[in-house]
């Protein structure tokens, strides 16, 4: 029997959607497969939603902060959120190497999630396994994956002439849903999302936060060396849903007090997630969308961005409140909606609310860790995609799904009105419509907990195998060390 288990280095992109997933799966491989984990983060405000998250987490994991680098003088503060991203990771590479080496047992394997491809050349330095961990889904993967292959004719079809994408193997992938990084050659974020991509290939496995019953063709295309299997390269290990698991609380949450009172079902949750941000004149529609349905909610409420839909993304900011109404609402809005409405300022324990029985629906950014969140609770949703690939999960989630309800309208294209907000509002919550939705989403929801069941589970036996890799390479390196 091994008595020396392996050792993980994992790297951790900023934002929730990524920190969650990467310490999921490090706990994952720590509970399950006996790994040592360390986790690197970079610092964060302590009043963010990332610090205040690993502060509560357990230490099954180690999690070590690098330093947030400066890129004041190598990117424009105006950037897109995904520039200024790859520009921080890039800058980390050196201080996560001499973090590396100064370790005592060098790591196994390197797990990095998207943003962190720039570090996979630390792996062949340190002889290590080198992995990519891809938070979102294989949808998303295999648009990342394909894209630098498509000639220069079927791109100019599908930006030029809005013609639908079409991938081997999977859905077709319409202009409308497209992500903005791929509509612009010339553009830096093109060029990094280009490279991104061509990365994932030359590690020696990609990890997608999914599972088979939530993607099939997705997922067969990705692993078929016919189709899209044949570009990937490398074993695509689905290891989904990487979420926090919601335990009974010690303490008391006045969220979770006020949820205690309403009935079953009977609740929407509206958040856009830790980086999304409305208009002004957006906040004001959803807020009357919210009036006028009489529907009860709860929504977390952050002062509104008159720019990018991600503009957000690095602030913490709490607003200013005006008598019991934070002041970019309607006036008195907190005030009508008292009696069946809670109003919260910034964040509120999502993975608990969602899976409290009083909640019903779930107005949502489609960012993939919220979207798992809602599915393994079983909670149906409104689709609200701002930015990144959140227009292709919002399709996956009412087209191909069937849990979920979205407008007409993107971001992009103006405000969406309070009358077609009620609307999605009613047929989530109320209508027949709704509760096929639920009925499906709950099917989903048994589909997800099945995967990661240890009596053959589809995700817990995916990451079997990566585990199993990551022990023969150490025994290899162990046999090649004492040879020497």
């Amino acid at each position: 029997m091994q008595a020396v288990k392996p050792r993980a280095a994992m790297l951790a992109s900023p934002g929730m959607g990524h920190v969650i997933p990467v310490i999921e799966l490090g706990k994952r491989l720590a509970s399950d497969h006996g790994f040592h984990v360390t986790v690197y983060v970079l610092e964060a405000d302590a009043a963010s939603a990332q610090s205040q998250f690993l502060n509560s987490e357990e230490a099954l994991v180690n999690v070590v902060g690098i330093p947030s680098p400066d890129i004041s003088a190598i990117v424009d503060p105006s950037a897109h959120v995904g520039i200024k991203i790859a520009a921080m990771m890039r800058e980390t590479v050196p201080a996560l190497r001499s973090k590396i080496e100064a370790m005592q047992h060098k790591p196994t394997a390197l797990i990095v999630d998207l943003f962190g491809t720039e570090a996979l050349r630390l792996a062949d330095e340190f002889d290590m396994l080198k992995y990519v961990l891809i938070a979102s889904n294989a949808r998303f993967l295999a648009v990342a994956i394909y894209f630098p292959t498509i000639d220069e004719a079927m791109e100019k079809e599908h930006v030029n002439q809005s013609k639908p994408l079409a991938i081997p193997g999977c859905e077709p992938v319409r202009f409308e849903d497209t992500l903005d990084a791929y509509l612009d050659r010339t553009s830096p974020l093109y060029r990094e999302m280009i490279g991104m991509g061509q990365a994932f290939t030359t590690s020696d496995g990609i990890l997608v936060n999914t599972w088979e019953e939530m993607e099939p063709k997705s997922l067969k295309s990705l692993q078929d060396h016919k189709l899209l299997g044949r570009i990937a390269r490398v074993p695509v290990y689905p290891i989904g849903p990487l979420c926090r698991p919601v335990e009974p609380s010690k303490n008391s949450h006045p969220i979770l007090d006020w949820l205690d009172q309403q009935p079953d079902e009977s609740v929407l949750y509206i958040s856009f997630g830790s980086g999304g941000s409305l208009s002004t004149k957006q906040l004001t529609e959803l807020a009357w969308g919210l009036e006028q349905s009489r529907q009860r909610f709860v929504w977390v409420v952050r002062p509104p961005v008159d720019g990018s839909a991600f503009s957000a993304f690095f602030a913490v900011n709490n607003g200013s409140v005006r008598d019991g109404t934070p002041e970019y609402l309607p006036e008195g809005f907190v005030t009508r909606t008292r009696d069946r409405g809670l109003v919260v300022p910034s964040w509120a324990p999502q993975a608990e609310v969602l899976a409290h029985r009083s909640v019903g629906g779930f107005l949502t950014h489609c960012g993939w860790n919220s979207t798992l969140e809602s599915v393994v609770s079983g909670v149906p949703m409104i689709a609200w995609p701002l930015f990144a690939e959140q227009m292709m999960n919002a399709a996956l989630l009412e087209d191909e799904l069937c849990v979920a309800v979205r407008s007409e309208k993107l971001p992009s294209d103006g405000v969406i009105s309070r009358t077609e907000i009620e609307a999605m509002v009613m047929k989530v919550m109320v209508e027949e419509g709704g509760h096929e939705m639920r009925r499906r989403v709950k099917d989903l929801m048994n589909t997800a907990a099945n995967s990661l069941s240890y009596d053959g589970g589809s995700a817990r036996d995916s990451l079997s195998k990566l585990a199993k890799e990551c022990e023969l390479h150490l025994d290899r390196v162990t046999d090649m060390a004492r040879g020497a």
